[in-house]
């Protein structure tokens, strides 16, 4: 199951170099991962962990920023997603990976309880 967001990169996003916070796109990416997971799960899934984020080109301001976030493992209640993240300059036509991190999210009821994870293929059209 996949999910994919698409976000510009603001003045009001950046610090004075004209650099993404980090945290703005931990946020993001952290929100990639919650749409997939809820969608593999079919159901609210909640952060557990970050795993890790490696931030390894920086983001600035103008550029556009694709996150895509893969579940790559399901267990009975939670799920491991990866997310990708590319920065991409639509003026030039340029696009590259920037940033990479794994979460870990639970499937839970409307008490916040876990709540197992249906098989892949239960209620798909």
């Amino acid at each position: 199951m996949e999910a994919r967001l698409l976000e510009s990169v603001f003045p009001t996003d950046t610090n004075p170099r004209g650099r993404l916070f980090g945290g703005t796109l931990v946020a993001w990416m952290d929100k990639a991962a919650g749409y997939a997971a809820m969608r593999r799960a079919r159901n609210v899934a909640v952060t557990a962990a970050i795993e890790e984020i490696n931030f390894t080109v920086p983001v600035r301001q103008g550029d556009l920023v694709e996150l895509v976030a893969r579940v790559e493992e399901v267990g009975r209640t939670s799920m491991r997603v990866r997310v990708e993240v590319f920065k991409e300059d639509a003026i030039h036509g340029t696009r590259e990976l920037c940033t990479t991190g794994r979460f870990t999210l639970v499937s839970v009821d409307a008490s916040g309880s876990p709540v197992p994870v249906p098989p892949e293929d239960s209620g798909r059209d």
